[in-house]
C-alpha cells in the first residue's frame, strides 16, 4: 500500500469523521484538511452534508475531501462507510467516532418517549460499537507493524463528565459505555495480537454547537457560552495530538480538568454580571 505524501513532503494521513457536517466534527476535518491529511466524513442529511463539503473545500483548495450520508445508527452504515473510506482514501490511519445525540429533550428519564431513549442509545453506544467494528476490519487488512500506528478514537464521558452533564439519562449512559468500549477493545486487540492498532478517548470538554444548548435555558445558555469553547479552538488543539498520538488506551483531552476549572472559576463574575443585567 503506497504511503501519500502532502505538500510538506510529510506522510498525508487518510482520516474518517463520523458526524462531520458540522460542529466539532466539522472542525476537526478543516483541522486535518489544513494540515495536509485526505478526509472522509459523513453525516444523516444530505443537505448538510453537500453544504459542508463544499465550505471544506472552498476553505482547503488543495485538500482532499469526500463525504457519504451515513446514519450510524443504522446497522448496514459502519460497512458502508468503511467501503467508502478504502474507496477514498486507500488506508486509514485515524478513525473519529465523533457522531452522536443528545436525544429530543433534556427531560427525567420517565418524562422521554421510548423511540427517542432507543435512537439515543443506539446512535451513541452501539453505533460506536459497530464502527469500532468496522474501523478495525479496515485496518487489520492494512500493512502491520509491532507498534500501534492506525488510531480510532471515541468521544465516550468520563465519570466526571457524565456527573456534570446536564443531559438525559440516556446520553449520560450510553456517552458511559462509549468510554467503556475504548478499554475493552483495546484489551482484546492486545490479547489477539493485534498489535498495529490503537483506540482512545478524546475528551474535547464543553465545546460551544447547537447540540449542547439545546432546550437550556436562559441562565443555562448564558454559562454554556461563556465557558464553552468554540469548534474551531479545540479541532486546533486536538488534531495536533491526534496525528501525533502514540500507544493505546490512552485519554487526549482539550485541557486538563484542573485548567478547565479554573476557566470555569475565573467566568463566574462575568456570568453573574450578566445573568443580573439579563
Amino acid at each position: 500500500m503506497k504511503l501519500v505524501k502532502n505538500m510538506n513532503g510529510e506522510h498525508s494521513l487518510g482520516v474518517v469523521i463520523t458526524g462531520g457536517s458540522k460542529g466539532l466534527g466539522y472542525a476537526l476535518a478543516l483541522e486535518f484538511l489544513s494540515a495536509g491529511d485526505r478526509v472522509v466524513i459523513c453525516g444523516r442529511n444530505p443537505e448538510g452534508l453537500d453544504a459542508a463539503l463544499l465550505s471544506l473545500r472552498r476553505a482547503v483548495p488543495e485538500g482532499e475531501v469526500s463525504g457519504i450520508v451515513c446514519d450510524v445508527g443504522e446497522p448496514i452504515a459502519g460497512r458502508l462507510l468503511a467501503d467508502f473510506a478504502v474507496a477514498r482514501l486507500g488506508r486509514v490511519d485515524r478513525w473519529i467516532n465523533n457522531a452522536g445525540t443528545a436525544g429530543m429533550l433534556k427531560r427525567p428519564l420517565w418524562e422521554l418517549d421510548a423511540g427517542d431513549i432507543i435512537e439515543t442509545c443506539t446512535t451513541n453506544l452501539a453505533g460506536s460499537v459497530a464502527l469500532c467494528a468496522e474501523a478495525v476490519k479496515v485496518m487489520v487488512r492494512q500493512p502491520s507493524s509491532g507498534n500501534p500506528c492506525y488510531h480510532i478514537f471515541n468521544m465516550g464521558f468520563s465519570m466526571v463528565g457524565a456527573s456534570f452533564s446536564r443531559s438525559a439519562v440516556p446520553h449520560k449512559a450510553s456517552k458511559r459505555g462509549v468510554a467503556e468500549v475504548t478499554h475493552f477493545l483495546s484489551r482484546e486487540l492486545n490479547t489477539a495480537g493485534v498489535k498495529s492498532i490503537g483506540v482512545h478517548e478524546l475528551s474535547p470538554g464543553l465545546v460551544l454547537t447547537e447540540l449542547l444548548l439545546r432546550d437550556a435555558a436562559a441562565g443555562a445558555r448564558r454559562f454554556l457560552t461563556v465557558i464553552a469553547e468554540k469548534p474551531e479552538t479545540v479541532a486546533a488543539v486536538l488534531v495536533p495530538k491526534m496525528r501525533a498520538v502514540t500507544g493505546t488506551n490512552s485519554r487526549l483531552r482539550y485541557e486538563p480538568l484542573a485548567t478547565m476549572f479554573f476557566r470555569i472559576l475565573m467566568a463566574l463574575p462575568r456570568i453573574i454580571r450578566q445573568s443580573q443585567h439579563g
